[in-house]
């Protein structure tokens, strides 16, 4: 019986045994895109008055029925041919059906793959990650641009899509592949500018990376993009991330660690007298000096005035 290979990604293309079908060889469009709408619902049947419904939409001819079953017999004598009914392509209680044991699909290989990466560890995912992203470099259904049904199929496909660029940016980073980490981050963000996991993604591998400074970066893109779109602020996770980033480029040399150094210190300061005022005085509370804490803050204060008037003045 023959079996199938096909690519739904970029341009259509089938294989059977040394036959190469493409899109313009499978009888005409309503019977390829019959054949494509199975393809995306790989194994699981599709009703006769759905594929009507998707083919024509309100616009169904009178003869809709018979026309779709004339479109089916067309199909199979390109895919199946001498084999009827009993090919790839099979008919079941008022539908038909694509048998996943005669058909492999680009689609569902990614599906699959991505699967299995969910469930393994970061050096076994992730060889599954990178062939899973390379069969969809290209879009999906590249020969369907109008159909509604193929813009659905679309969408469903870039949420997965989009998934799969987040775990090979986290997995990446477990095994310390950084460069690989931040340009799947990238790539994930350049999909959903809004997505938290994805910005998490990136900002922690730039901290481990040491790109502390870059980090901040990313993380006031996230927090003016959330706010901006969702009125809502990053999670506990990119809170925490910040903090540390802010510590650890606070630790550095130059005008920008001073500066954040300074700030830190006064932050510090003011979350501490909130502290005192809503907490009993005790006698046995301690504080430091008076005068030690006055210093500290003109000095903190200084550096930051410092380095507020040297940037006004090069604007």
């Amino acid at each position: 019986m023959a079996h199938l290979n096909v690519h739904v990604f970029g341009n259509l293309s089938v294989r059977r045994g040394s036959t190469v079908l493409h899109a313009h060889q499978l009888g005409g469009p309503k019977p390829r895109q019959i054949f494509e709408i199975l393809l995306v619902n790989l194994g699981l049947p599709v009703s006769k008055d759905r594929l009507i419904e998707l083919l024509w939409g309100a616009n169904a001819p009178v003869e809709a029925l018979p026309t779709l079953e004339s479109y089916v017999s067309v199909l199979r004598r390109h895919l199946q041919p001498g084999a009827g009914k009993f090919g790839p392509l099979q008919t079941t209680t008022g539908g038909y059906v694509l048998d996943r044991d005669l058909v492999d699909v680009d689609l569902d290989q990614f599906d699959v793959l991505l699967q299995r990466a969910q469930k393994t560890l970061p050096g076994l995912a992730y060889p599954l990650l990178l062939r899973a992203l390379d069969l969809a470099a290209a879009p999906l259904l590249g020969d369907e641009l109008i159909p509604a049904w193929a813009s659905e199929a679309r969408d469903l496909h870039a949420a997965r899509l989009t998934s799969a660029r987040i775990l090979a940016s986290e997995t990446a980073a477990a095994l310390h592949r950084i460069d690989d980490a931040l340009d799947f981050a990238n790539l994930a963000l350049t999909d959903e500018p809004l997505n938290e996991r994805a910005w998490t993604a990136l900002i922690l591998s730039l901290e481990m990376s040491g790109r502390h400074a870059e980090g901040l970066q990313a993380y006031d893109r996230c927090r003016r993009a959330m706010q901006n779109e969702l009125g809502c602020a990053p999670g506990a996770i990119l809170r925490a991330a910040q903090l540390r980033l802010l510590h650890a480029t606070a630790d550095g040399d130059g005008d920008l660690a001073d500066v954040l150094s300074a700030l830190l210190t006064l932050h510090d300061q003011l979350r501490a007298s909130r502290a005192r005022g809503t907490v009993s005085r005790l006698a046995t509370t301690t504080h430091p000096r008076p005068e030690l804490v006055a210093d500290s803050l003109r000095e903190a204060t200084d550096v930051v005035t410092s380095f507020l008037r040297r940037a006004v003045a090069h604007v």
